[in-house]
């Protein structure tokens, strides 16, 4: 398997709405951002599936190894072979690549948000970076798509926070703002022990209205001039502001199901939003 077959395989085998958007890329930008997804997928991946910490501290620091050898070195990982040419081809800061692998490591230090100031710096590390990293992949000629790509980013990540709190609370994480949920009357047992009272339900719904902020300022900063070359995070918005959407519209059950969109609704999302930009 070649590093770029690697890289196709992690991000087919996710699962995720990223890989739908992927599709209608030529195959030099697709081939770029499937090799940045695998990356963020690998070393998410040692946080989630490693039952020691310390374990996946070591390897998020190999990983930060294996940055650098992707700007002057000979890196040993596929995904990190296959990024070579790509930060290369593309201009792709270094800082960027480790603002990820900073952002991961969070998830080891911190399981709790005491505000969505401190949510915002995850946020960013996660999502946001990885917005930025795309825009540039996907090529701009005004400055103000890198807000838009930041915005989207955040967006993005807050629907998967909202879309998993459930999930996310099975390994003890809880990224819903602790002086937001002492507002709504929420503790962290109550999620925790999944139980959906109607603090809950409303401190949700806040959650879905700034999630739906982002994208709406997201989409006010992209001008027009690029909007067909960032089609591909358009795509992610149509798609992830149905995921919200379907959160809203169940009531917010996410405490101990997860809302979920099918492969072939996706698709057509992807597909009318390649038509409509």
């Amino acid at each position: 398997m070649t590093p770029d077959e690697y890289c196709q395989d992690k991000a087919a085998s996710s699962g995720s709405s990223f890989y739908n958007s992927f599709r209608f890329l030529p195959r030099e930008k697709r081939r770029a951002i499937t090799a940045l997804y695998a990356f963020c997928r690998e070393v998410d991946d040692v946080v989630d599936e490693c039952s020691d910490a310390n374990v996946a501290r070591t390897t998020l620091n190999w990983w930060r190894n294996e940055v650098a050898a992707i700007y002057g070195g000979k890196p040993q990982h596929p995904v990190a072979q296959a990024l070579v040419q790509v930060v290369r081809r593309f201009d792709l800061a270094q800082e960027h690549l480790l603002e990820i692998v900073d952002g991961m490591e969070m998830d080891l230090d911190q399981p709790r948000y005491a505000d969505f100031k401190s949510l915002q710096l995850y946020c960013y590390r996660v999502a946001a970076v990885v917005g930025l990293l795309s825009a540039e992949i996907f090529g701009y000629t005004d400055r103000k798509t890198l807000k838009y790509a930041h915005d989207l980013g955040i967006a993005l990540q807050l629907t998967n926070i909202i879309r998993d709190v459930g999930e996310d609370a099975r390994r003890n994480r809880i990224y819903l703002p602790m002086d937001e949920m002492q507002r709504f009357g929420v503790t962290a047992a109550d999620i925790l022990d999944a139980r959906e009272t109607e603090g809950f339900r409303k401190l949700m719904a806040f959650q879905i209205e700034r999630a739906r902020f982002y994208y709406q300022q997201a989409l006010g900063h992209l001008p027009d001039a690029d909007r067909k070359a960032q089609r591909t995070g358009l795509i992610m918005a149509e798609i992830y502001q149905a995921i919200l959407q379907e959160v809203a519209a169940s009531g917010c059950h996410v405490l101990k199901e997860r809302v979920s969109l099918t492969p072939s609704y996706k698709l057509w999302l992807a597909f009318k939003a390649w038509l409509k930009n």
